[in-house]
């Protein structure tokens, strides 16, 4: 796929968006719905702009395509020329490496917080909260109570070493974080 360079926001934009919405067409969320997994990364995008007021063109197309290397068959290159370097390192900051065990991968993200770029500790803020959110006593679908509370301690230690870099980001990720341990605090 080639993709010409433009300097519109909007059509850079929507680029990114098309681009991860092919990467990420066969794959669904663990919801109930199994709804289609391009809504995660819009919804980290959107909250970056309308919460963390982020307008940086990079850094909502990294929020796009945050996932493209980690779970589809996207290379850095591929990121590098159509979306160029900087994306690419936004990207690559906040990708999983998954040949490592789960446990291993998790232990890490909470490692590297602290050692993450302005702009990654933004879309790794933006992530959690988004992911955070879909989380309540029914979803998602399969997981137990006690595996949702755990996840919830977990995006709290990895958010740890993301703080000071959005006050707005870091007040959004305590409220919702609050919000999700009444909810599931209730439910037991």
């Amino acid at each position: 796929m080639n993709i010409p360079q433009t300097d519109n926001l909007a059509v850079s934009l929507l680029t990114a968006l098309r681009f991860a919405a092919q990467m990420h067409s066969r794959q669904r969320r663990k919801d109930s719905d199994a709804s289609p997994y391009i809504n995660h990364p819009i919804a980290v995008a959107e909250i970056l702009a309308s919460v963390g007021g982020v307008t940086d063109l990079a850094m909502l197309q990294a929020a796009i395509l945050h996932d493209t290397i980690e779970d589809t068959k996207t290379t850095t290159q591929e990121l590098d020329e159509q979306f160029g370097q900087k994306v690419r390192l936004l990207v690559q900051e906040v990708t999983d490496d998954k040949s490592l065990p789960k446990e291993e991968r998790k232990r890490l993200q909470v490692e590297h917080a602290t050692h993450l770029s302005n702009g990654a500790k933004q879309i790794k803020l933006a992530d959690k909260i988004c992911n955070m959110g879909d989380i309540s006593p029914t979803e998602p679908a399969g997981w137990p109570l006690q595996r949702k509370r755990e996840y919830l301690e977990w995006a709290e230690k990895v958010i740890a070493g993301c703080r000071g870099c959005s006050p707005q980001l870091e007040q959004h990720f305590d409220l919702v974080l609050k919000e999700k341990r009444r909810v599931l605090s209730s439910d037991s």
